[in-house]
């Protein structure tokens, strides 16, 4: 018998598990038995993040048939595409699709009845078809693969770098031949930088929250009527709001003019600043109306490997960027070309062609694209589109609101306007960047400026602001909660001062000068962003301590760039451990958002040859190799005898009342039974 230990069984641990299932029959010999076991204190398939027991008021930010956990024809994989069904689709036909088991909350069994291919489903919904993709995923092992779920964190790993590793957990400890970290998003003790914020709320009994995942987060503190300052205005902007306001009793009321905020009282008076200013821009709410652009075409490979051969040092926006733009500007204008020619002066033909011919910052290719495109509109304008306040000075506080208001209704309504559907050809032609963006961050060739500046902060900032928004309908609640008088606007460079004398934050930005708010209470409204030094994750924090895991450091002669994030070699997700010259371990694998191969989330839109699929296929396959090549005796026995059965309980839950699938799997999800 071999064992596996998979650390975090939520959808990037769910996701490994489908691909051991499916490569298991070519790479792990049925004579070569596997225990395969996962732990996690939070319910297998949806894990911490997408987890049940939160507020309903949260929602994704994807549309339900834009989200899926199966590889599908589009898919470059070493291992067998194994088809399954978007959120959308499961929801639609769960009776369907094996193993079948109602969902037991009638609130989310309502929701998931109704649920349209263009919604954007609540984060419970999202929990169900997570917690039915792990159970699919058990059920499609072969019968020499068992499984086992704790509910439990690990603690610590060791043991030797070619031998058994022991896993402790709280109660047990496991013996493994591989360990696997899937352990998802996770939390760090706050950046330095918010120190002086939090010592100031402590000496004046205010209150102060650094950047946290909404769902966890306590606004307890806050009391009705208090003014608050959130500084950020992204996806956790939009679900701190709706946990202040509808979270409080408020309610939206829709009229023909849309809706408007009814409040009940507990509110806090929001203020809220960000760099730009504006919320991100919201997802669309429509399909192409044209057909797909053919992706990518000039950030693919090819054009990736003539860049990489140059010599010398190379940087993101100036060596890749133009290729990255070009491909976006491809995506935009071929929607537009295709689906809305009214509004063009050239056939596409033509304009392809010159489109081919120059560089992305080449003088012809703006006169090009203004002589084909007549309306200003229609063009796309990174510059205008990163800071569409820069410049901007307005006379007053009120002024303010007015023109957001104004911005954000414009948006809103461009957003949900099929007549703007090259909005959503840019939007799919930036995610094929990922395909290639994965390789260039691998090669090593960006300098450690580039990476952190241009990479970490720039890239991923604007990618999130352009095409991570919320649903349309939250700012249209936005607009609503400024209209109440609920959210006020700060406008861009947002700017937060401690005063002393009075115990209160002063805000301001640089869109209205000399305007100030006071506020006794400050919301950092990011997402954390873990940073292996001060991780919080108690078995990644031994590791560190004990030196066995190295955060990347990207150096050169001018430039240090510390992102946090755990090294791995990208090939197959192996921990790098400097114990063994910075070379990877062969029985240590980490995959997901805290290690260095980024851009590859856990779900991903159907059709997109999703690179966090790619992932998890290469080490999958990588993983049941080394366990397929262990010697004979090389697995190590659990401790616990092996029962004659197909399932047996291992802990203190119930013992199946069936021996069934179906029975045998919600025993599974109850965190107590092997399943073969």
């Amino acid at each position: 018998m071999t064992t596996l230990v998979i650390v975090g069984a939520g959808p990037r641990g769910t996701g490994l598990l489908e691909r051991i299932a499916a490569n298991a029959a070519e790479l792990l010999p049925s004579e070569r038995p596997l225990e395969i076991h996962l732990v996690d204190p939070h319910p297998p398939g949806a894990g911490r993040i997408w987890r049940y027991d939160q507020s309903p008021l949260l929602r994704m930010n994807s549309m339900a048939e834009d989200v899926t956990m199966f590889t599908d024809e589009r898919s470059t994989i070493d291992g067998p595409v194994r088809p399954g069904p978007s959120l959308a689709e499961w929801a639609a036909r769960q009776t369907e699709f094996a193993p079948y088991r109602e969902v037991e909350d009638p609130a989310v069994r309502a929701e998931l009845g109704t649920l349209a291919p263009t919604d954007f489903p609540t984060r419970r919904a999202q929990s169900a078809y997570l917690d039915w993709v792990f159970r699919r995923a058990v059920a499609d092992l072969p019968p020499h693969i068992t499984v086992t779920v704790h509910r439990d964190t690990v603690r610590r790993v060791e043991g030797p770098v070619d031998g058994p590793q022991l896993v402790h957990l709280g109660d047990r400890v496991l013996t493994a031949d591989h360990v696997t970290l899937t352990l998802g998003h996770l939390d760090s003790a706050p950046h330095p930088r918010y120190a002086a914020d939090a010592g100031f709320a402590a000496r004046h009994g205010r209150f102060h929250l650094p950047p946290a995942f909404s769902a966890d987060a306590d606004l307890s503190g806050i009391g009705a009527g208090e003014h608050v300052v959130l500084r950020g205005f992204g996806l956790a902007f939009v679900d701190l709001v709706a946990l202040l306001t509808e979270g409080r009793g408020g309610r939206f009321e829709e009229t023909p003019d849309g809706p408007v905020y009814r409040p009940s009282g507990r509110e806090p008076v929001i203020h809220v600043g960000s760099r730009r200013g504006v919320p991100y821009h919201s997802k669309t709410g429509y399909r192409l109306q044209g057909p797909p652009a053919p992706l990518p075409r000039y950030f693919d490979a090819a054009a990736v490997d003539a860049v990489l051969a140059r010599p010398g040092p190379l940087e993101l926006r100036r060596d890749f960027w133009p290729l990255m733009a070009k491909d976006i500007g491809f995506g935009h204008y071929h929607e537009l070309f295709h689906a809305h020619p009214e509004r063009t002066a050239l056939p596409w033909a033509e304009f392809l062609a010159g489109y081919d011919a120059h560089d992305w910052y080449a003088p012809e290719l703006a006169r090009l694209i203004a002589r084909a495109v007549p309306d200003e509109a229609d063009r796309l304008d990174f510059e205008r589109l990163d800071f569409p306040l820069a410049g901007l000075e307005l006379g007053s506080a009120e002024e303010l609101q007015r023109h957001l208001r104004g911005y954000i209704a414009e948006d809103a309504d461009r957003r949900a306007d099929p007549a703007h559907s090259a909005d959503l050809g840019a939007f799919l032609a930036l995610l094929s960047l990922f395909g290639q963006l994965p390789r260039v961050l691998a090669s090593g060739r960006l300098t450690a400026r580039s990476v952190g500046e241009e990479v970490d902060e720039w890239f991923f900032g604007y990618f999130s602001y352009l095409a991570s928004g919320p649903p349309g309908f939250r700012l249209r609640q936005l607009l609503a909660l400024s209209e109440a008088g609920v959210v006020r606007f700060l406008g861009a460079g947002v700017r937060v001062d401690r005063d002393e004398a009075t115990g209160t934050w002063r805000a301001s930005g640089s869109t209205v000068p000399g305007h100030r708010v006071e506020a006794t209470a400050l919301i950092e409204a990011y997402l954390p962003k873990h940073a292996l030094a001060r991780t919080r994750d108690p078995v990644l924090r031994d590791l560190h301590r004990a030196g066995r895991i190295v955060e990347e450091v990207v150096s050169d002669e001018e430039h240090t760039h510390r992102s946090g994030l755990l090294t791995i070699r990208p090939g197959d997700s192996r921990v790098l451990d400097p114990a063994l010259d910075g070379g990877p371990h062969p029985r240590r694998t980490a995959l997901g958002p805290h290690t260095s191969l980024r851009a590859a989330a856990a779900f991903a839109r159907p059709r997109t040859d999703s690179p966090g699929f790619r992932q998890n296929d290469a080490a999958a396959r990588a993983i049941l190799r080394a366990l397929a090549a262990l010697p004979a005796a090389g697995g190590r026995p659990t401790g616990r005898p092996t029962a004659p059965l197909a399932a047996r309980v291992v802990g203190p839950g119930p013992r199946p009342a069936g021996s069934g699938p179906e029975q045998l799997l919600d025993q599974v999800l109850g965190g107590d039974v092997v399943r073969s």
